[in-house]
């Protein structure tokens, strides 16, 4: 579950094969979080809040894992974001994932999400699984998804133990 990043690229060229429909397990993965204003859904401040992350994560010499960044709408006015990292990072909100996880992706606009919401359910309960969250990765920015010819965006839910 890798991708390539050449270092004059923002975001890295994302590979779908290894997240599509795939059931993995995470054991202490860690992660820092940040919240992002919303308005109806829709992000207000995500730019700013991840510059703000990823210079807390380069201040601790650390490293983004896989270019995971997965966000959770918490309402219409915010949203969790959760940074895959490789160490604790000092002046951030730290935590972990541990579980079973499935992941679908989906590829195009942003304003299928609704429809892409409503196939992931389909595709879970398809195969009897019983999600407690479900969390979103845009894997590329949007001048990047421009660049690269494709909007890939992953759900991954957390099952139920």
């Amino acid at each position: 579950m890798k991708n390539q990043i050449d270092e004059n690229e923002c975001c890295p060229k994302f590979d779908p094969a290894p997240w599509n429909e795939k059931t993995f397990h995470w054991d202490n993965k860690k992660f820092i979080q940040d919240r992002v204003r919303t308005f109806f859904y829709i992000p207000l401040n995500f730019g700013s809040v991840m510059t703000r992350s990823v210079k807390k994560i380069e201040d601790a010499k650390a490293k983004m894992l896989e270019g995971v960044v997965l966000s959770e709408s918490t309402s219409k006015w915010n949203m969790d974001l959760y940074i895959a990292v490789d160490q604790h990072i000092h002046n951030a909100e730290n935590t972990t994932m541990n579980g079973k996880f499935v992941s679908k992706v989906y590829e195009g606009s942003f304003q299928n999400m609704g429809i892409w919401m409503k196939d992931f359910e389909q595709f879970a309960q398809a195969k009897k699984l019983s999600l407690t969250k479900t969390y979103m990765w845009y894997t590329t920015c949007p001048q990047c998804a421009k660049k690269y010819g494709k909007n890939y965006v992953v759900i991954v839910g957390k099952l139920a133990d």
